[in-house]
């Protein structure tokens, strides 16, 4: 596969791509990630990934854009990045003891063709106590990411149930989707 441009910033996406033996560039994405007002929770992860895809397109980049964004829904209300660590703690707080849904929109495009799809994820945690969720706020910090939490991290070994679906669209990227339409592209 070559000349394939990850546009993003997240390094837990830039992981997963090295994790996967795929020779990538890094190129972020200057876009206005608001959600735009009305749209579904489950459609907003697709719509941001094209804004990054076209945004990194748009400088001329030659090659295969690979952009991503992720949600975490809870009960169709959007948990995006906590604003502090007060606001992480009230989302972990939200999410104690319920099932939510981890929607990733990957927009995967070059001069010829675009492909646009999302997967999701279902993730069930267990109830969190106070000092739990205080624990890992004050020592992982997770303000970078959708739903306060990372899976990887202490909060998912203790904190998660189960989860239905794919664990690496948690993280970010449902990377066996992604290699699978890189490899179409590459044979076309």
């Amino acid at each position: 596969m070559n000349n394939i441009i990850l546009a993003s910033q997240s390094p837990r996406r830039k992981w997963l791509m090295e994790l996967a033996e795929i020779g990538f560039t890094v190129e972020i994405p200057d876009v206005d990630e608001t959600n735009p007002p009305g749209m579904p929770g489950e459609r907003v992860p697709v719509y941001l990934a094209e804004l990054k895809a076209d945004a990194v397109l748009a400088r001329g980049a030659g090659g295969t854009v690979v952009a991503a964004d992720t949600v975490v829904l809870l009960d169709d209300e959007i948990l995006g990045k906590p604003r502090d660590a007060a606001d992480a703690e009230a989302i972990l707080a939200k999410l104690s003891g319920r099932k939510h849904t981890v929607v990733t929109g990957v927009c995967i495009a070059n001069s010829d063709r675009r492909t646009s799809f999302s997967v999701q994820t279902d993730v069930y945690f267990r109830v969190l106590s106070q000092s739990q969720i205080s624990h890992y706020v004050h020592t992982h910090m997770p303000l970078d990411k959708a739903g306060a939490y990372a899976i990887q991290e202490w909060i998912g070994l203790i904190g998660i149930e189960k989860i239905d679906g794919d664990y690496y669209n948690v993280m970010g990227l449902p990377i066996g989707s992604v290699i699978k339409v890189l490899e179409e592209y590459e044979h076309h």
